[in-house]
């Protein structure tokens, strides 16, 4: 398995959380974070986009993250940190 572009830690996750909510999560908002952290892959989503069998591996202000990994050139959610390779930020609707 190929490393990951951009080693994805637990304080950089708490960062970019934090940066997240600064920004008002919105498509414009992760555009800025992939400038900010060009190595790291991000997506952006609803919540109601994830499957609600997965738990969130991080919780923001109405926002949770997902971390994925794309080994074997197949991209999949992962809880394991050390397997990530990309993030996805999920805004969670106020309804």
């Amino acid at each position: 398995m190929p490393a990951p572009a951009f080693s994805i830690s637990a304080d950089l996750l708490a960062t970019i959380a934090a940066r997240a909510a600064e920004l008002e999560l919105s498509e414009a908002s992760v555009s800025h974070l992939r400038r900010e952290w060009p190595g790291v892959h991000f997506t952006f989503c609803g919540e109601e986009d994830v499957p609600a069998r997965l738990n969130p591996f991080l919780a923001g202000d109405g926002f949770n993250l997902y971390l994925v990994n794309n080994a074997d050139h197949c991209v999949a959610f992962t809880s394991q940190l050390e397997a990530a390779t990309g993030i996805v930020l999920a805004t969670i609707s106020e309804d």
